[in-house]
């Protein structure tokens, strides 16, 4: 399968569930926004690229200071990020856009920040390769993601089921993610683990 072929099924499967993908996350929700929440008190000012902005469940925690970017590869998604936005009066600027293949110029941003993002993204690393040019030099990018579990037995679960979850919810639940930052040639600062060793916070600087 292509790239684009690829792009196209994430596009499409995110327009498809777009009406109704907050209440389908409602559950985790209610811990994921408090990590959401600490990740952004993380940016403070200046030009800001969000990744995969969805409905737009982190607007509330756009700094006011920050001119933030925020796209996503889904039309669906970003008319519910714009209607958020609206309700909200917020200046975030909404774009569609392929993380995998930006149109911004190089070091662009001060921060790229991405929650639960790139375990969709058909090549993780092109697209953080992306980013790290998008970025002015020590840029920083912080990352939300679920991952795969150092555990042994967890680790083999985790991934006979990434078929799985890929084809049902677009999700591949057995990445390294915390790997492929560094494969994008991104210094790692701190990673913290937020559930287990399967959800964690990455925080790494472009060089």
């Amino acid at each position: 399968m292509s790239a684009d072929d690829s792009n196209e099924r994430v596009q499409r499967r995110y327009d498809r569930v777009a009406p109704f993908y907050d209440t389908l996350e409602s559950i985790m929700e209610r811990r994921a926004a408090k990590w959401r929440r600490d990740l952004w008190t993380e940016v403070i000012d200046g030009d800001v690229l969000e990744v995969g902005v969805g409905t737009g469940k982190n607007l509330r925690f756009h700094p006011a200071r920050a001119r933030v970017t925020a796209i996503d590869i889904a039309p669906k998604m970003l008319e519910r990020a714009q209607r958020r936005a609206d309700l909200k009066g917020s200046p975030v600027m909404l774009e569609r856009a392929d993380v995998q293949a930006l149109r911004y110029p190089d070091g662009s941003f001060d921060v790229a920040v991405a929650t639960f993002v790139f375990c969709s993204v058909p090549d993780p690393v092109l697209g953080l390769r992306e980013l790290r040019r998008v970025l002015r030099p020590g840029g920083r990018l912080l990352l939300l993601e679920h991952v795969l579990s150092e555990g042994r037995w967890l680790r083999k679960i985790m991934r006979g089921l990434d078929p799985i979850t890929a084809r049902l919810v677009g999700a591949h639940i057995a990445r390294e993610t915390v790997a492929s930052v560094r494969d994008a040639g991104f210094t790692i600062r701190d990673v913290r683990d937020l559930a287990l060793d399967v959800v964690k916070r990455i925080d790494a600087v472009a060089p």
